[in-house]
């Protein structure tokens, strides 16, 4: 990290980005058939922030939303985390986005989104009316794909957000690929490698990283992908692959940590918690191997409750865990409950 940066943060991670008002299905189906929505919060660098500051860390969050109810609710909300959201903005003339989702898993052909997020206030975000005070005096500036893709002002702030500069914090990167949110869809995959080629730690995942760029694979990815100086390779059941160079060293060094064995209540939310445990272990400086062990824990949290949000486990309960030796991790089951445990019981059990 830099050393200015860091000497003059006022926020260990700001989070710049669109949330939105989640309307969650009361029941399994279409959205042509749900009754009922309940209502809740959504957005991947909200939801990091608020995982982050859930965690103990100083976290803000930097975003655009309309002067209007959902606006109020999510400001209330994202702050009721411990998040820090006096630089938001609110924006008379255009609205809060909102969107309905199905209760399916979002990786299966059941699952449905219907997005109202078209001339939000969130897409109007541009380097001209975006707190930059804010977003440099940190030590971690968090961007995704997702606000590259709202709209060419979007863009441009990632742009120059992600410009070499003097006294710049470390900036992580969610690549987040999302084809439906771009209008030039052939143009999309470019510019995320571009905006990710800029960033210091990247997460990205095996899956969208081949769909968006055709390769295949943690090396052809880190070969896609050589300057930042740590890449987190999300490899799903896998495991997680991080190519890490330290004190200018000139080659990686190759870190793999096996995923958790998790009774999944919903899958939704678990990236977004990942990159937050990791980017909480990289605060503390801890090893690689613990910052993907703490990723995979805040994952899990997440996986094992309906929404995209919950309660991180205890820092003593989570650093408990991330020191368990090989054998143990490879053997550890979590299950709803979990993260109020204190010791290996029916939630948190070896197999």
């Amino acid at each position: 990290m830099s050393g200015s940066a860091a000497r003059t943060a006022t926020a260990d991670v700001v989070c710049l980005g669109e949330s939105m008002v989640t309307f969650l299905p009361s029941q399994p189906g279409r959205l042509a058939d749900v009754p009922s929505f309940g209502r809740g919060i959504g957005g991947a660098e909200s939801n990091v922030a608020c995982a982050l500051a859930a965690a103990g860390h100083r976290a803000k969050w930097v975003g655009r939303v309309g002067a209007d109810g959902f606006g109020d609710h999510l400001v209330d909300a994202i702050a009721a985390y411990g998040v820090d959201t006096s630089a938001v903005r609110r924006d008379p003339a255009r609205p809060t986005g909102i969107y309905f989702r199905t209760a399916a898993d979002r990786a299966t052909d059941t699952h449905e989104v219907a997005y109202y997020r078209a001339g939000s206030a969130a897409s109007a975000m541009s380097p001209r009316n975006v707190p930059y005070e804010d977003l440099l005096a940190s030590r971690v500036l968090h961007l995704s794909g997702i606000t590259a893709a709202l709209s060419a002002d979007c863009l441009a702030l990632l742009h120059d957000l992600t410009a070499p500069r003097d006294g710049r914090p470390l900036i992580s990167f969610d690549v987040n690929h999302r084809p439906g949110l771009w209008r030039d869809a052939e143009a999309g995959p470019e510019v995320l490698l571009a905006l990710a080629r800029r960033c210091d730690l990247v997460f990205v995942g095996e899956d969208e990283a081949e769909e968006a760029w055709g390769v295949h694979g943690a090396e052809a990815i880190r070969a896609a992908l050589p300057e930042p100086d740590v890449l987190v390779v999300k490899r799903g059941a896998e495991g997680v692959t991080v190519f890490s160079r330290t004190g200018g060293a000139a080659e990686d060094t190759v870190t793999t940590v096996p995923s958790l064995h998790v009774d999944v209540v919903a899958a939704v939310g678990a990236g977004d918690a990942f990159a937050a445990g990791f980017l909480s272990a990289t605060l503390r400086d801890l090893p690689v191997r613990d910052r993907v062990r703490h990723g995979h824990l805040m994952a899990a949290a997440v996986l094992t409750v309906p929404g995209d949000l919950t309660g991180p486990p205890s820092r003593a309960h989570a650093d408990r865990l991330a020191a368990l030796d090989d054998d143990a991790w490879g053997t550890l089951r979590l299950g709803p409950g979990w993260t109020a445990a204190t010791g290996a019981n029916e939630e948190v059990r070896v197999t």
